[in-house]
């Protein structure tokens, strides 16, 4: 569990796993934020900085490579960690997004919230 509550912006379009992410992630402890694109995630990401962001690869709006570039460039989240969540982790070159855009961790669906917590928490112990 965390000490401190942190801040985490969700960016995930299905709904009911919006509901999974940010139930699993405020049982870490977190205070989540969500979004149902990725436009609106970067909306809210311009004003806001966050311990993390999760976000769905395949969106509307901005994918979650395309919000990434957006983050990378901000002043607000440049340095946040983020994990990118895919279907299609065939497709996504998880050394290459981790070197050209800064994506802390990769996760492929279907996974399990628990997992998600875990990733979540042991990125934040690696901040402090």
């Amino acid at each position: 569990m965390l000490t401190a509550p942190k801040t985490v912006l969700i960016a995930e379009d299905n709904a009911a796993l919006r509901r999974v992410i940010g139930f699993a992630l405020k049982g870490c402890g977190f205070e989540v934020t969500a979004a149902p694109d990725g436009a609106e995630a970067w909306r809210i990401a311009e004003g806001q900085t966050f311990d993390l962001v999760v976000t769905d690869q395949q969106m509307p709006h901005l994918t979650g490579v395309e919000l990434v570039e957006q983050l990378r460039q901000s002043t607000t989240n440049a340095k946040t960690p983020v994990i990118l969540l895919t279907a299609k982790g065939m497709e996504l070159e998880a050394d290459t997004l981790r070197e050209q855009y800064g994506v802390s961790a990769m996760l492929h669906k279907p996974f399990s919230p628990s997992q998600l917590g875990a990733l979540a928490e042991e990125m934040i112990g690696q901040l402090v």
